[in-house]
């Protein structure tokens, strides 16, 4: 057991309380004390149980892209996790990750879609809105708003939930502090879709899902990691690092693709880059035989000029992570089908 996660144990007395606070939202929500605000164009939410970790924005990007080729018109709605300012704004892709926060960024410049961020992302939504050009009303669906990370978000209304669940979070996991969980396993009967990963016994957990009484829709996902080959005649000669939820997840995925890790450098997650990092990162490259580095794209937006300042000696690369929907035609119809269907 780690230090880390020793310590968290510690905390499991504090765990009652945060229930406690979970059930008085849940009254709060259910008695309209916490008001629920809706927008004009349909909203599809793409969340998780968990802290972190579970793919939320490679999964927006896919399904922003899904529903453009359909004729869509899409953008996003993001807290802006980290951002300094908390009005409403729309995302400059060539903006900095402290103006926006690493993830919206990140979807902005991989889409290429609006993208708006907000502390309450209904004043993000307001923003899109009001934004939206005039040209739609011979649309049948003109606009969707992707909430991304809203499962929690519940003061903005959803036509469509996706939650995001793996095996970990269903058995393994508590509720924080002591764990990682958000909230408890049984909020998951407020989805509309439930996400898996897939093929890692994705039949099995399917099945479980069913079992404890889930009949929606289960979606499968496969992750793909696009990892640049290492310099020539220096096969594993890369150093990796990270600052994201699951550190261990993105270093066995490119051992996966076939690298043998000079170092592991973990960060904590939305991490700020400093020039101490830089000097610690090359350092620690050159110790261990390195010819390269190699990071996340959301690491790679957070060190924004940082990421031009590395030698020649050691050159840095981006391992790009994205999700594929399996049957994704017949997932994005029913999709578009159920927004169709909302008032």
């Amino acid at each position: 057991m780690t230090n880390q996660s020793s310590s968290r144990k510690l905390l499991f007395p504090l765990v009652p309380a945060y229930r406690l606070a979970l059930l008085l939202r849940e009254f709060r929500l259910g008695t309209w004390l916490e008001p629920v605000s809706r927008l004009r164009f349909p909203v599809v939410s793409v969340g998780n149980l968990s802290t972190g970790g579970a793919g939320k924005t490679p999964l927006t990007i896919a399904l922003t892209k899904a529903l453009e080729r359909r004729g869509l018109r899409v953008d996003v709605l993001s807290r802006g996790y980290g951002r300094r300012d908390q009005r409403p704004a729309r995302v400059d892709p060539d903006g900095t990750a402290e103006n926006f926060g690493d993830e919206p960024l990140l979807i902005a410049r991989e889409t290429g879609v609006p993208v708006f961020v907000a502390g309450q992302r209904f004043g993000a939504g307001q923003l899109a809105e009001a934004s939206a050009p005039p040209d739609v009303s011979h649309l049948h669906l003109p606009k969707v708003h992707i909430l991304d990370d809203g499962f929690q978000h519940r003061q903005l209304y959803r036509d469509v939930d996706i939650l995001l669940l793996d095996r970990h979070d269903w058995h393994k996991d508590g509720l924080l502090p002591a764990g990682n969980l958000r909230e408890p396993t049984e909020a998951a009967r407020r989805a509309t879709v439930i996400a898996i990963p897939a093929p890692d016994k994705a039949s099995e957990f399917e099945a479980a899902l069913r079992a404890w009484g889930w009949e929606g829709p289960v979606w499968r996902l496969h992750r793909k990691m696009d990892v640049p080959p290492p310099p020539a005649n220096e096969a594993g000669q890369m150093a990796a690092f990270c600052g994201i939820a699951r550190p261990a997840q993105f270093f066995a995925g490119l051992e996966a693709a076939g690298q043998h890790l000079a170092a592991r450098i973990a960060f904590p997650d939305h991490h700020r880059f400093t020039p101490d990092d830089l000097d610690r990162l090359i350092a620690t490259a050159e110790q261990n035989g390195a010819k390269a580095l190699i990071t996340t794209e959301k690491d790679l937006v957070r060190l924004g000029n940082f990421a031009s300042a590395f030698p020649p000696s050691l050159p840095l690369k981006t391992a790009r992570l994205r999700i594929e929907i399996e049957h994704e035609d017949e997932a994005i119809e029913w999709l578009v089908d159920q927004l169709k269907q909302t008032p």
